[in-house]
């Protein structure tokens, strides 16, 4: 028999993260063949990766690439079995390492098929199912470029990344601040202007369906009845529409008695509050047009102002 030293599992452990006495094993069964030894590692990984394959892998590490000019980011979530796993520094680690690489492809499918030294990202992952025991994938993926891109991280949970339309000076506050808001309060386009009419039109609908339905049974028990939305989007606050919320001020303000002399500093705060609870789709699905989360008294759209560059694109992915 092979002698098997505590440089031939050092080795080992350094070519596949798999622990000491699973490495040690590993080379006695191979009788000190390292290129055997690591197959039956792999072999191992392939088994463990079979028999766990419908379990739910929810857990995991978020973690984010950019490169050196600024111009390109990566995002993607390891995804494993349990949190005590996704924690695990080694995992953490594996994860980075993942998404440095990941930055040089432009889909998921690709980059699982990219070489792993000497083996597949795809064999890769199922090797370290079979070290850590859990079924390990990869979640999330997503790319983005632009002239200069920035990323923000929450507790390894979610990533978001953010391209903006030249490099500023203070181009990683900005765009750290707004993958801070991506990552916090999602969005599915920049501004509530990109939305399709005829998608406007079916999300007020389910909503109102939701919310009648919901009022039936608060009736039913007596309990205080929600409003029915007319509007969900600037998008179908028209001139006219505005105009009467207007009008609908004054005659509140004047059927409350108050002097027609301080009309005029209180109903901009009841057209603009008429605004916001009308527009409550672009709150959460257009960046631009949510509430800022460090400062709610302005829109993402009105901090960027201040940078004068716009936003390009984000992107993010989360666990779960």
């Amino acid at each position: 028999m092979a002698t098997i030293t505590a440089a031939d599992v050092n080795k080992l452990r350094q070519t596949t993260g798999a622990g000491m006495m699973d490495c040690k094993k590993a080379l006695v069964e191979a009788d000190g063949d390292f290129d055997k030894a690591i197959q039956n590692l792999r072999e191992k990984g392939q088994k463990v990766a079979a028999n766990r394959s419908d379990r739910e892998s929810s857990e995991g590490a978020a973690v984010s690439f950019i490169n050196a000019d600024k111009t390109k980011g990566a995002i993607i979530t390891l995804n494993c079995e349990t949190d005590f796993v996704g924690k695990n520094e080694a995992f953490v680690t594996l994860a980075k390492e993942l998404v440095e690489r990941a930055i040089n492809y432009s889909s998921k499918e690709e980059f699982l098929d990219s070489d792993f030294n000497g083996i597949t990202v795809a064999e890769k992952l199922i090797e370290q199912t079979g070290v850590i025991g859990e079924k390990i994938e990869i979640g999330g993926f997503e790319i983005l470029e632009g002239a200069f891109v920035g990323s923000y991280v929450h507790v390894n949970k979610i990533a978001a990344l953010t391209a903006i339309s030249s490099p500023i000076a203070n181009g990683d506050v900005l765009t750290k601040d707004i993958s801070m808001q991506v990552a916090s309060m999602g969005a599915d386009t920049l501004s509530y202007k990109d939305f399709d009419p005829s998608f406007v039109n079916s999300e007020l609908a389910a909503r109102i369906a939701i919310i009648e339905k919901e009022n039936e049974e608060a009736k039913r028990l007596g309990k205080t009845l929600k409003n029915v939305p007319k509007y969900i989007s600037f998008s179908q606050l028209t001139e006219e529409v505005l105009k009467q919320a207007e009008e609908d001020a004054k005659a509140e303000l004047k059927a409350e008695g108050k002097p027609e002399q301080i009309w005029d500093k209180i109903i901009p705060g009841k057209v603009q509050r008429f605004i916001s609870d009308n527009t409550t789709l672009d709150q959460e699905k257009a960046l631009l047009d949510q509430n800022f989360i460090k400062d709610d008294s302005k829109k993402v759209s009105d901090y960027v102002k201040g940078f004068n560059v716009e936003i390009t694109g984000f992107k993010r992915v989360t666990l779960g």
